[in-house]
């Protein structure tokens, strides 16, 4: 596929979801970033701000499967991977899908189930596949979970475990959007009757095919060590008790590659990587004890880093 075919396809599906998620331009481009390059998503924000809407037009632009799941409390495991259910028929267990299998997952407020079940993920998400008392089922690819969750202080919420988080490739927020953004929401027709009315903006085939053209954009060795060394200093950062794990130097580097696209390049600079650093690397890493006294975010260690790290010229 032609680097400007590649462009047209990303700009497509981020000007159909702009029909309807307003004043959020930036997250709708981290979010078609997060897709095309093969990762998960996971939105937190407070409760009202688009989430959901976000994932269900993405879903919708796309034209996949797509299922949705609402965690709560109560929420089982297999709930989410599927059932065996015996049948009265062939006297023999028969094993009900559940709703994981699909291309796409709105993993809607994920942090409101217990740690077990949101674990129940961690296989779909990381390989592809899910193990039952049925045996294992390889998920039809594209596979793309897209979870959101609301903020960790709100009631009734549980953290995620970190072995979950890091499956996530960004992680983003929408925030309050401007006032005349808002406007265009009031002066709208309401979401639900917009979002059925939104059409696809890309085949099945050409979405696949533009992932793997995008695995394709060229990546030089000067740049992935230079990617190597941003994930390598977020280890021995000050107030960093766990650093990014490997998979974060695979995420960004898949992330800069969707960005180079959106530009219409075939080739990854330096500003795809550094655009990216802190949307895929601060949910990663988890701070000691004195970060909250001294008030120090993950986002402000992930931003001193990328200002005290060479960049290649």
């Amino acid at each position: 596929m032609e680097s400007a075919e590649l462009q047209q396809i990303l700009n497509n599906v981020k000007n159909n979801i702009a029909k309807l998620v307003k004043g959020h331009d930036s997250v709708i481009t981290k979010t078609v970033c997060a897709f095309f390059s093969g990762g998960h998503l996971l939105l937190e924000d407070v409760p009202g701000t688009g989430k959901t809407t976000l994932a269900k037009a993405l879903a919708k632009s796309l034209g996949m499967k797509f299922n949705r799941i609402q965690f709560t409390p109560d929420l089982m495991p297999s709930d989410i991977t599927g059932v065996s259910i015996y049948s009265p028929k062939t006297s023999a267990f028969e094993f009900k899908k559940g709703p994981v299998f699909a291309n796409i997952i709105l993993a809607d407020e994920i942090n409101r189930a217990s740690p077990r079940t949101q674990s129940a993920l961690l296989e779909a998400m990381g390989e592809g596949q899910v193990s039952t008392d049925a045996g294992q089922f390889v998920l039809e690819k594209p596979f793309f979970v897209i979870a959101t969750q609301n903020n960790i202080e709100s009631k009734g919420t549980y953290t995620l475990p970190e072995s979950q988080m890091d499956r996530f490739a960004m992680k983003l927020s929408l925030g309050y959007v401007s006032a005349e953004a808002e406007m265009e929401i009031l002066n709208g027709r309401g979401f639900v009757s917009e979002l059925e009315n939104l059409e696809a903006a890309v085949s099945f085939d050409k979405a696949c095919e533009a992932i793997r053209a995008v695995e394709e954009i060229k990546v030089s060795d000067e740049l992935k060590y230079f990617i190597i060394k941003l994930v390598d200093s977020t280890r021995s950062a000050q107030n960093v008790k766990l650093g990014a794990s490997p998979r974060a130097a695979l995420s960004l580097m898949k992330a800069a590659q969707s960005t180079a696209a959106f530009d219409g390049r075939s080739f990854v600079i330096p500003d795809d990587i550094l655009s990216n650093a802190v949307q895929v690397l601060a949910h990663r890493i988890i701070l000691d004890n004195s970060s909250f006294i001294s008030g120090k975010s993950k986002e402000s260690v992930i931003t001193s880093i990328l200002e005290n790290t060479k960049v290649p010229v």
